[in-house]
C-alpha cells in the first residue's frame, strides 16, 4: 500500500512521500508571506533574511509535526512551540501584517503535537497572541477576524485528528490482543478435547498391550483376545477422531455471514447482509451446506463479479414436502463463475454437496448481474422420516 493509515507511521520511503505531500498541501496558506517577499517593495537585504526566516519556520513546523508521537517529552514540545510562536512574532513585528498567518500554524501544531489536557489553552494562548499583534501590526486589525477563526479552529480539529489516531492505535493493539487470546482459547480447547477423545483409549490400548506382552509366552489364545479388543478400541478411536475433525472443519452461517461482510467491505462492494444467520432448529446438515454455498458465492462476487453491491437474503419457504430454507446471493457486477468445466469452478462441487444434504442449486445470470440460489430441508432426513 502506498497511503500510510490513521496511527500508523510511514514504513517505507514512498509513504514518507505521500506524508509529506499531504502535510505540505496545507502550506498553501503561506501564500501571503511569500507574496510579500516577492511584490512588498522590501529590500534585498529584508527579503534574504524573509526567505531564510520562512524556510527556517516551514522545516520547524514539518519537524514538529512530524516527531509527534515518537516518545518527546512534553516539556521539549512545548519548547518548540515557544520557538515557533517567537519566530511568528518576530517575523510578523518585522515584515508586516501578511505574516500574522503563520500564528494559524502554530495553533494547529499544538492541536497536533500536545495532548488535549495542554493543546486547549497553547490553542487560545496562539490566538491570543495573534489577535494581540493584529492591534500592533499596522493593517492588522483588517485580517484579524480572518485569522482568528482559522486558527481555533483548525487547532482544535487537530486534536480531535489525534485523539482519533490515539483511539485507532489503542484498537488495533486490542483487536491483535483479542486475535491471540481467541487463538491460544482455541488452542487450549482442541488440547482439552483430544485429551478427553484420545485419553480413555490411549490408556486402554496401552494396559491391553503390556497385558498382551505378559500373556503371549504362557497364553497365547488369551493374549490373541487382549490384541483383538486393542484392534477394537484403535477402530473406535479412529472414528472418534474422524467424527471430531469433521465437527471442527464444519462451517456455521453465523460465520460465514461475518466473514462475508469482512471479504466484501474489503473489496469495497457494499454488503447487505440478512440480521439473523439462520432460523433456530435447523439440522446441522443443511446449516453447513448453506454455509459452503454462501462462502463459494461471495469468493466468485470478490474474484470474478467486478461488483458494487451485494446483496445476500435468508429466508424459510414452506412447500409440499416441508420447511426449504434458501439462500440467495445477487450482485450487480459483469462478471460471474468461469463456464461449467472450467478449472477453478467450484459450483459443480457446490451443488454436489447440497445434493447430499437434499437440497439443490441455482446459478445463473439476471439482468443486472449474477444470481446464485441454494435450497435445502430445514430439518435432516432422518428427522423427517421418523415425523419429527
Amino acid at each position: 500500500m502506498s497511503g500510510v493509515g490513521i496511527g500508523q507511521r510511514p514504513e517505507n520511503r514512498r509513504q514518507q512521500t505521500v506524508k509529506v505531500m499531504w502535510t505540505a498541501i496545507w502550506l498553501v496558506f503561506l501564500s501571503a508571506p511569500v507574496n510579500d517577499l516577492l511584490h512588498g517593495g522590501h529590500a534585498v537585504a529584508v527579503q534574504v533574511l524573509g526567505w531564510a526566516g520562512l524556510a527556517a519556520f516551514v522545516v520547524w513546523y514539518m519537524l514538529l509535526l512530524f516527531r509527534t508521537g515518537r516518545g518527546d517529552r512534553t516539556n521539549a514540545v512545548l519548547g518548540a512551540l515557544a520557538v515557533l510562536a517567537a519566530e511568528s512574532a518576530l517575523l510578523a513585528l518585522t515584515l508586516g501584517r501578511e505574516w500574522l498567518v503563520l500564528f494559524v500554524y502554530v495553533s494547529i501544531a499544538s492541536g497536533a503535537a500536545l495532548p488535549l489536557r495542554l493543546a486547549r489553552w497553547t490553542i487560545p494562548g496562539a490566538s491570543v497572541l495573534l489577535g494581540a499583534l493584529a492591534l500592533v501590526v499596522p493593517g492588522g486589525r483588517a485580517v484579524m477576524a480572518a485569522l482568528l477563526v482559522p486558527a481555533l479552529l483548525g487547532g482544535f480539529a487537530m486534536t480531535g485528528v489525534r485523539e482519533l489516531i490515539r483511539t485507532t492505535v489503542a484498537l488495533r493493539e486490542a483487536r491483535a490482543t483479542v486475535a491471540r487470546l481467541a487463538a491460544n482459547e482455541e488452542r487450549l480447547r482442541l488440547a482439552r478435547d483430544l485429551h478427553d477423545l484420545l485419553g480413555h483409549s490411549l490408556s486402554l490400548i496401552t494396559l491391553k498391550s503390556e497385558l498382551a506382552g505378559r500373556m503371549l509366552p504362557d497364553h497365547p489364545d488369551k493374549a490373541a483376545r487382549q490384541v483383538a479388543d486393542i484392534e477394537q478400541v484403535s477402530r473406535q478411536a479412529l472414528v472418534d477422531v474422524r467424527e471430531a475433525v469433521s465437527g471442527y472443519r464444519r462451517p456455521r452461517l453465523a460465520e460465514e455471514l461475518a466473514g462475508a461482510e469482512v471479504a466484501l467491505t474489503a473489496a469495497r462492494i457494499v454488503a447487505e447482509l440478512p440480521a439473523e444467520p439462520a432460523p433456530n432448529g435447523v439440522c446441522e446438515e443443511s446449516e453447513a451446506a448453506l454455509a459452503w454455498a454462501l462462502r463459494e458465492a461471495v469468493t466468485n462476487v470478490v474474484r470474478h463479479s467486478g461488483a458494487r453491491r451485494c446483496v445476500v437474503e435468508l429466508l424459510e419457504r414452506r412447500t409440499p414436502a416441508g420447511a426449504v430454507l434458501e439462500l440467495s446471493v445477487e450482485d450487480d457486477g459483469s462478471g460471474g463463475p468461469a463456464p461449467a468445466g472450467a478449472p477453478g469452478n467450484g459450483l459443480t462441487g457446490l451443488a454436489e454437496r447440497l445434493e447430499k444434504a437434499g437440497g439443490a442449486l441455482e446459478a445463473n445470470r439476471f439482468r443486472h448481474g449474477f444470481r446464485l440460489v441454494a435450497r435445502v430441508p430445514a430439518a435432516s432426513a432422518a428427522d423427517i422420516g421418523s415425523g419429527a
